[in-house]
């Protein structure tokens, strides 16, 4: 009887010791070194795993730049995010908390794909999928479902099906015969994401997996499967809120700043082609406080709607609070506006919040944040049909954006009539339906709105 092996494993980083050690030497974590059980068959990994193609060494200018074809998933946001579509023999990771719609948004994209799919389950029943799939989409012939958490197993079922595309909800739940440790483990979990990226680049076959989150809001398990892994999205968004957002944080063959917005219905979630119209509320005119900005997400520009609350400090000590954006950042365009326009805000508090549940870190931001404050703290409302589209630096100027004409024509297609910009943007062309407005420092925003 083999001795049973035991190895230690840091939880954040994956990297194995001989022993307990108090602090990681790798990521530098402490606390975070756990012992699991590990015990290996020789024999069975020579069978398994060895592989009967032999790679050969080939000079930089013979490998071939065909353009891959990719999969069209039938989804715009999702072929977006992934940058095209998905690409043959690809692992994409697809995080987000729990009952955020994770497994309905997969589900609803492959029952609608006219390709051979095996959707692995290891949290729930047939029953409970096929419920799923009534409220979502229609039946699909070319769906198969199959609950089973050992991978062995999976694969025999794999082989003798041939699948075009494989869905494993989730990645933690899988357990492999090679490991003897529990599943959800370090160990296990790398070492059935190995097998998985094994048979998808052998056999050209892409690969979904749905993965959990803890609550510092990191994929579960070691941080070397998001390395391991060609692509790894996040689907985020407030459970008490219909809108989600899909993200690319990791992506080899597509950009990582583009996103996806769904809206959550009854039947499952719904692409939204225009996410400035569900942005924006229709109801801001004679309110302080609120001004637009025109963003840019990836390639699709956006108009965000961003509120600011400016009232006196009741406590003493003025808060500073920012939701969806960068408080650091709030900090610095509340020091730039007392520096350089002459406004006392260190005894009042900020509250500032990006409408729609959404995080942005575009700079252009800036302008529509300063016009906020500004209206909420004198309150006057902004005009309804203005908007922002600039970067605001420490000395007070107003910085030019990149694309700028792409995010005028976005304001210009949602009725916007004026769109103030840095006056050192160069504009192609004259603006009909909207008026540019130059503007080369903050002083002359604020003659704008506080006339």
């Amino acid at each position: 009887m083999a001795k049973t092996k035991t190895a230690f494993f840091c939880q954040n980083c994956g990297t194995q010791y001989a022993k307990w050690v108090g602090q990681c030497s790798a990521c530098k974590s402490w606390n975070t070194i756990v012992e699991e059980v590990i015990q290996k068959d020789v024999a069975s990994w020579k069978t398994s795993s060895e592989s009967t193609r032999i790679s050969k060494p080939q000079r930089i200018k013979d490998i071939s730049l065909e353009k891959e074809n990719r999969l069209d998933l039938l989804d715009a946001e999702f072929n977006r995010v992934l940058g095209g579509g998905l690409v043959p023999g690809s692992l994409v990771l697809l995080g987000g908390e729990p009952g955020i719609g994770k497994s309905t948004l997969v589900l609803q994209t492959v029952l609608k794909l006219p390709l051979k799919t095996l959707y692995v389950s290891g949290e729930e029943s047939e029953k409970q999928i096929k419920m799923r799939a009534d409220r979502i989409a229609s039946g699909s012939e070319n769906c198969f479902i199959l609950t089973e958490t050992k991978t062995q197993h999976i694969f025999q079922q794999i082989e003798s099906l041939q699948p075009d595309l494989l869905v494993v909800d989730s990645i933690q739940t899988l357990q492999s015969d090679f490991i003897e440790s529990a599943a959800g483990s370090i160990s296990q979990i790398r070492e059935c994401a190995a097998e998985l990226i094994k048979y998808a680049k052998e056999t050209h076959t892409p690969v979904i997996l749905i993965g959990h989150i803890t609550k510092d809001g990191h994929i579960a398990g070691p941080k070397i499967l998001e390395h391991m892994v060609d692509t790894v999205l996040q689907f985020e968004g407030d459970r008490h809120y219909v809108y989600r957002i899909l993200r690319a944080l990791k992506n080899r063959f597509g950009s990582t700043s583009e996103l996806g917005i769904y809206e959550m219905q009854e039947t499952g979630l719904r692409e939204v082609s225009n996410p400035s119209e569900v942005l924006i509320s229709g109801n801001r005119e004679g309110l302080s406080g609120t001004a637009i900005a025109a963003t840019l997400e990836g390639m699709r520009p956006l108009m965000i709607e961003v509120q600011a609350l400016v009232s006196t400090a009741v406590y003493g000590t003025p808060q500073r609070s920012a939701t969806g954006y960068n408080a650091k950042r709030l900090n610095m365009l509340l020091a730039v506006l007392e520096k350089r326009a002459g406004f006392k805000l260190g005894a009042k508090d900020v509250f500032l919040n990006i409408t729609g549940g959404i995080s942005i870190d575009d700079p252009a931001l800036d302008l529509a944040v300063i016009a906020a404050i500004l209206s909420s703290n004198a309150d006057v409302p902004i005009e309804k049909n203005w908007c922002f589209d600039a970067e605001i630096g420490l000395a007070g100027e107003i910085r030019p954006i990149q694309r700028v004409e792409q995010r005028i024509q976005e304001a210009e297609k949602l009725g916007f009539s004026r769109i103030f910009i840095s006056r050192h943007n160069k504009l192609s062309r004259a603006k009909t339906g909207i008026q540019p407005v130059l503007v080369s420092r903050i002083e002359e925003v604020v003659q704008y709105l506080l006339p």
